[in-house]
């Protein structure tokens, strides 16, 4: 299983011409631009001011591994992946580093080879950072949850899932739920670790890499499936509240069926929205998860909410404002075609995406012109930003690199 889930990421990265594609362009002799090539950017004519505030390096290198890796922000603080196991709370509004814990102990695959050591490490820490109530928890590799004093970052407790956890622990006042890369969902105690309840899904045969975090609603958590299921589970004991398909695995091969949702879902008091990669974006009643409406539209990443409009970066890299109310089309942005965004946040009156080459792209929250560049560095972007209440931007790089950015001068 695991051989085949990695086997997807790279077919769809090249598929969708991937950063490597891109770069080796040229080795051989050609030069001219290919069909599966990103859509080359082309100069903005008057450009909104961004500053960058700080810059910090202490952050996880992807390398290979496609997690998506982002910062959790709360409040004042951040909390990041560092390597082998390391995890950090970084001060917002100076980039300084506040503390630094080893979560998880990390493992030489073979001592013999020390020469060789920088390749044969064993990230320990691949899911997470969640927060809340005075916890930071993450999830590792071989299934390791562990809770952090959000203060201090001593170790308060640990647990144990039955795989790898690769999405964010979803923290609420009296569990951590925790999604595993098996379809488990474990509940533990907020206080001790102790397993309170776990729920055991099937998974199909072919997946993206990566999973969608569990998403809070009330007294509920809701967990976005490979299959394109959306599941309600109730939050103290992990019963089953409802279950409904966003997106049926159909086609010829199982490369065809993939319909994983693996982005961010949003929650809001009329609904809960979800977007596919197999290409289905819907509202789901959050009493019974029935669908108020459905679109043809999918995505890999997940979904920015407003009061009256989702914004979403389809697979394609497009990127698309809906109505929340009907989800029809108010505006459809084309120019960042196969540059493989990431999940759009909001910034002020603006949308604001990251790509495979390190650029932030701001987009009229109205209109979808963009209207604002920055480059971050030549490392893609994968992970979503964040942006914090007083309107700072973070976003972290493949490489670890994690950027503040406002607005003006």
């Amino acid at each position: 299983m695991l051989r085949r889930v990695l086997l997807i990421s790279v077919v769809l990265a090249f598929a969708s011409g991937c950063s490597m594609m891109h770069s080796v362009r040229g080795w051989f002799g050609g030069s001219k631009t290919k069909a599966t090539d990103p859509a080359p950017l082309t100069a903005l004519a008057n450009p909104i001011a961004v500053q960058r505030i700080w810059s910090n390096g202490a952050g996880e290198e992807e390398k290979r591994s496609w997690m998506r890796l982002r910062p959790a922000l709360d409040g004042n603080r951040l909390y990041l992946l560092g390597e082998h196991g390391n995890v950090f709370a970084i001060d917002a509004a100076t980039g300084k580093k506040l503390w630094e814990t080893n979560a998880v102990t990390v493992k030489d695959e073979d001592s013999r080879w020390k020469v060789w050591r920088s390749h044969t490490i064993e990230a320990g820490v691949t899911g997470g950072p969640g927060f809340g109530n005075g916890v930071v928890v993450v999830g590792g590799r071989n299934g390791e949850v562990v809770a952090l004093d959000a203060e201090t970052g001593a170790k308060r407790w640990s647990a144990k899932a039955t795989s790898e956890v690769l999405s964010a622990p979803l923290v609420m006042d009296d569990r951590v739920i925790v999604r595993s890369n098996d379809g488990r969902v474990f509940g533990f105690d907020i206080a001790d670790g102790t397993r309170k309840w776990v729920f055991d899904r099937g998974l199909p045969t072919l997946t993206v890499r990566g999973n969608s975090a569990p998403v809070a609603g009330q007294g509920v958590a809701y967990i976005g499936y490979d299959d394109g299921t959306v599941v309600a589970l109730r939050d103290n004991d992990g019963l089953k509240v409802w279950e409904q398909i966003v997106a049926e695995p159909e086609g010829r091969t199982e490369l065809d069926r993939v319909a994983d949702i693996d982005g961010e879902l949003q929650v809001g008091t009329d609904a809960v929205f979800a977007t596919s990669f197999h290409g289905q974006t819907v509202a789901l009643s959050p009493i019974n998860g029935s669908p108020l409406w459905n679109r043809d539209l999918g995505a890999y990443g997940g979904i920015a909410m407003l009061a009256d409009r989702l914004i979403i970066s389809d697979k394609d890299g497009n990127v698309w404002a809906i109505d929340r109310s009907t989800g029809n089309a108010l505006w459809k942005q084309t120019a960042l075609a196969r540059r493989q965004l990431t999940t759009p946040v909001v910034q002020g009156d603006y949308a604001v995406v990251g790509d495979l080459e390190g650029y932030l792209h701001w987009l009229k929250l109205d209109t979808g012109d963009i209207v604002g560049r920055v480059h971050t560095g030549k490392a893609g972007l994968r992970g979503t930003p964040q942006v914090s209440a007083d309107g700072v931007l973070y976003a972290e790089t493949t490489e670890g690199k994690l950027e503040a950015y406002k607005l003006g001068r």
